[in-house]
């Protein structure tokens, strides 16, 4: 399995990644990643002694390369690390810690080259830390969040949602205590990953980094706080978070949502040192894409799960990108009665604000076939589920933010599957007559023979056995009798329709198939 480094070197290889010697503004760095359309790997930076990339997880081919998988089996690789996770384990020896870069008094956080992002920014952020701390159980508590750097050993940290490292700092700041955690920057791509799941109550993300690796993550002591960092990090800060309370602001800051953030409040951390490798490659992940990317892994897996607990037959799931793959979620079932509202409940629980359920007849992944599931399957009366007071994510720019940062929000189901009072038939989408038969690309270029039917049918003949068949069994589409008869050719099987039709014995059941007028199959006309 791949590490940070060797990542970068795999995206290399496919093409998605460029290296670029030329020297870099680092102001200039968010818009660079921003218009191309590869990860970008800066090997100057004047001013700085760190190597820059960004981009790594900006697209779905990215992230397949950089997770080691085909992007479509990535939630398979977090379920497997959530199913068996593998505990971490304690080394001597570590190449984040191979230089120490600056200790007490020499921390000096403008000397990292962290970009300014977004014109309406707060400052400069550190954007892609994942944040260790530990419970008062001894557990490693694992989590992404954003840094806003205020002094020279002086950061914000945004902890707003309601989450373990939130529990963790308010229990410490009830006690006037700081909260011990390491900083770290440039990981293996799983670890990173397992870092932004919302794991279940006692689950280590880092356990289930190890599980999706299929090794456990090794981490080394820090020499300042008491807390392991991750020991083949790029970087890592050795901090704490200062019991204060949510009392600085902090932001604004473009985020995953692709909309600016409003301004929060927040604690503060106090940086005690900083350890690198040799030549480090400072990691600035760049939003809103790198963030956006990894939602239907962070959520998928876990919504699964919950729907076959609740005893769902789930297909596929597509947490949208329209949504920011968080928001917005569109899950394909195989539908029993009363199915479609309880896996609209199970997934609503979830952070998802919008959840449409369809049929597995419907792509999930085609907005068009969603679009017409919704339009032909769902009444607003009827298959509409809100849930109002739920738990929100406070970055929803359409909430009304309370002075707590703890908001609430509305949520909405969409049960687009069909109901179980009405024949499925008419639900049926459009299929062409010989789809299956068919390569159009070759047909058209003239490969193979355009025509294969056989001479001399008689249409009297044809129409007894067509006769037969119906009387010997259930009613038939008119595309039914055509295929049973391909080689005889259109012409021939309507033909002997005709006559069965002339001489009055040819009608159809209440769902448009071909059978016999004195069957009991045999649509009635209305009075």
């Amino acid at each position: 399995m791949i590490d940070f480094r060797q990542s970068i070197e795999k995206l290399e290889q496919a093409g998605e990644l460029q290296k670029i010697k030329r020297p870099l503004d680092i102001r200039y760095f968010g818009a660079l990643v921003e218009d191309h359309g590869q990860a970008l790997f800066f090997e100057d930076v004047p001013g700085y002694d760190f190597s820059v990339v960004g981009g790594i997880l900006g697209s779905p081919k990215r992230c397949a390369v950089s997770f080691g998988g085909d992007f479509s089996e990535i939630s398979h690789q977090v379920s497997k690390g959530l199913s068996n996770p593998i505990d971490h384990v304690e080394v001597k020896s570590a190449p984040g810690r191979e230089v120490a870069y600056q200790v007490g008094d020499e921390v000096d956080l403008y000397s990292l080259p962290i970009p300014v992002f977004a014109e309406k920014d707060g400052g400069q952020m550190i954007t892609a830390a994942v944040i260790v701390a530990k419970d008062e159980d001894g557990s490693l508590n694992s989590g992404i969040y954003r840094l806003l750097v205020r002094e020279k050993n002086l950061t914000g940290i945004d902890i707003v949602t309601p989450n373990d490292l939130r529990r963790i700092v308010e229990r410490n700041t009830e006690r006037n205590q700081p909260t011990p955690i390491s900083i770290n920057l440039g990981n293996h791509p799983l670890v990173f990953l397992a870092a932004s799941l919302q794991t279940p109550a006692g689950v280590d993300e880092l356990s289930v980094a190890g599980g999706m690796i299929g090794d456990p993550v090794s981490m080394a002591r820090c020499e300042t706080v008491d807390v392991p960092c991750i020991a083949d990090s790029e970087i890592v800060m050795e901090a704490e978070v200062l019991p204060i309370g949510w009392t600085q602001p902090e932001g604004r800051f473009g985020e995953f949502h692709r909309s600016m953030g409003a301004l929060h409040w927040n604690p503060q951390v106090r940086v005690k040192a900083i350890y690198t490798r040799k030549k480090p490659i400072y990691y600035a992940l760049h939003m809103p894409w790198e963030s956006i990317y990894l939602g239907p892994f962070c959520g998928e897996g876990e919504t699964r799960r919950k729907l076959r607990a609740a005893r769902i037959d789930v297909k596929d799931i597509n947490i949208t990108p329209g949504g920011s793959t968080f928001f917005h979620a569109v899950i394909s079932i195989k539908a029993r009665p009363g199915d479609g509202k309880i896996a609209l409940m199970t997934a609503l629980s979830e952070d998802f604000k919008h959840v449409v359920v369809v049929d597995d007849d419907v792509d999930v992944f085609d907005p068009l076939q969603v679009e017409w599931a919704i339009m032909t399957r769902f009444q607003a009366d009827k298959d509409t589920v809100i849930i109002s007071n739920v738990r929100a994510k406070p970055l929803d720019p359409s909430l009304h933010m309370p002075a707590s940062g703890l908001a609430t929000t509305a949520k909405m189901g969409l049960d687009a599957t069909i109901p179980h009072d009405l024949p499925k038939e008419r639900f049926a989408g459009i299929k062409y007559v010989a789809h299956d038969k068919l390569n159009t690309a070759q047909y058209l270029a003239d490969v193979g023979p355009a025509v294969d039917i056989e001479e001399n049918c008689d249409a009297q003949d044809l129409a007894k056995e067509i006769h037969q068949l119906l009387e010997s069994g259930e009613p038939l589409y008119y595309a039914e009798i055509v295929k049973k008869f391909w080689s005889l050719g259109l012409r021939s099987v309507a033909s002997a329709l005709g006559l069965l039709h002339e001489s009055g014995q040819l009608w159809q059941d209440d769902n448009g198939r071909l059978c016999l007028r004195n069957s009991r199959y045999a649509a009635v006309p209305p009075q």
